[in-house]
């Protein structure tokens, strides 16, 4: 019988990471970040006061790569990458995991803080990625989907999808302004629609409707937000405001004068709990609020912006691209696996989402999968081991990388909470 390569012990065993951080305008500043804190912890920097930190990145995306720590023993690792260290290292990934995608992650891991709405946009599904990539390349970074799950660690909020007809018809007889905006007779047929009309001709409706006030000159967008604002603060005298509205006239603070305020009565306003996740495929608009969330996604950083923001706005392709669904989304409570871990499972084949809370002394295993997974500590601090190797301590802003086919078991020396991306257990119970 053959003998295993010499690689394959090496293989078996847990590598830390060294993770990428994104200072977008959005981000909380300074000791306000949780994204600050963990970069601090795991590249050993000093958190700068006014920086924005909006994203703690984890995994082999050339926008935001991971490098992998030297242990002792070791030569020749400082400064390589992830994605480089697993083209040279593939088993780490199993079989089914190369097969699809090839020698790299199908998944990004991230961490997000958001203080501040960022942009309405939305992701490409693969055969527009590949033709948005290939016309401009360097807007559109790559030419994959973007398919993504933010799973809330502090109360999230979130704009997603439209929101349902009925809603729709309020928000016209509601906010007389948008009507200035729009066609009068798109306004008319939206009002005389009902259920029974069908759902290609309500989106029809819904796509011609929000395309025009996404085209809107910025004079007339100017304009209308500002008789929103006026009488809305008017009108705030007399009555409580609805939570929307209430959000329109924050958006309208943080972006003045911006198209993406007054969208967002187009959109549902989601409230996450901390434990709860949202999920959202191709061409689906949305838009994080607030808050702090841990995000999975296909490896991708393909956006299509259209409001809310101070980056390229690519309106047409957005109002183009979008299914028009309406509904409010699936919010994810995870199913859990024992006492103390929860899986988030979305519609998706690339990742899945793991969040594991345990109490002080207490230890949990996760058992041999066969794909790649990437763990990250958030709080507290223990000790990990892989398969019956010796026991590594692991603390609050550490990253490690587990190859395909290796149990974990972790042990808590405070309360821990840890999180877990891997490929999804669907794609290998499926294939």
């Amino acid at each position: 019988m053959d003998s295993q390569p010499s690689s394959f012990l090496q293989e078996r065993k847990l590598h830390r990471l060294r993770c990428s951080v994104k200072s977008y305008d959005w981000g909380r500043r300074g000791n306000n970040s949780g994204v600050a804190r963990l970069f601090a912890l795991n590249s050993g920097s000093e958190i700068q006061p006014d920086e924005p930190y909006a994203e703690f990145w984890m995994g082999t995306h050339e926008s935001g790569p991971s490098f992998v720590v030297p242990t002792a023993g070791e030569i020749g690792l400082p400064g390589v990458s992830l994605k480089s260290w697993i083209s040279d290292n593939r088993d780490v990934l199993g079989d089914k995991v190369l097969d699809e995608w090839g020698s790299d992650l199908p998944f990004l891991f991230k961490v997000l803080s958001v203080a501040k709405a960022l942009s309405i946009q939305a992701h490409p599904h693969k055969e527009l990625a590949r033709a948005l990539h290939k016309a401009r390349p360097d807007m559109y970074k790559d030419d994959n989907h973007k398919p993504e799950m933010a799973l809330a660690v502090t109360e999230f909020e979130a704009l997603c999808g439209f929101i349902s007809l009925e809603e729709l018809k309020g928000v016209l007889l509601n906010v007389p302004e948008i009507v200035e905006l729009v066609s009068s007779a798109d306004v008319n047929q939206i009002l005389h629609l009902n259920d029974q009309d069908g759902e290609e001709k309500v989106k029809s409706v819904l796509r011609s409707t929000f395309t025009q006030l996404m085209l809107a000159s910025k004079e007339m967008i100017t304009e209308v937000i500002s008789k929103i604002k006026s009488r809305l603060h008017k009108e705030s005298q007399v009555r409580q405001l609805t939570d929307k509205e209430l959000l329109v006239l924050q958006l309208e603070k943080q972006y003045p004068a911006d198209v993406g305020v007054i969208s967002a009565f187009f959109f549902n306003h989601v409230k996450l709990n901390p434990g709860e996740a949202l999920y959202l495929g191709a061409n689906e608009p949305h838009a994080y609020l607030s808050g702090e969330c841990v995000e999975c996604m296909a490896t991708s950083d393909n956006v299509v912006r259209a409001g809310l923001t101070p980056k390229y706005r690519d309106v047409e392709t957005l109002c183009s691209m979008l299914t028009y669904k309406q509904g409010m989304p699936e919010i994810l409570k995870g199913v859990p696996l024992n006492s103390y871990v929860m899986r988030y499972l979305p519609p998706f084949d690339e990742f899945e989402v793991d969040r594991c809370i345990l109490p002080r002394g207490a230890s949990t295993v996760f058992p041999a999968v066969p794909g790649p997974s990437i763990f990250m500590v958030m709080v507290g601090e223990g000790t990990i081991h892989a398969g019956s190797s010796k026991g590594d301590v692991i603390t609050e802003g550490d990253v490690l990388f587990a190859p395909a086919n290796t149990e974990i078991s972790i042990t808590s020396a405070s309360e821990l909470q840890l999180y877990r991306a891997g490929v999804n257990s669907r794609f290998f119970q499926a294939s």
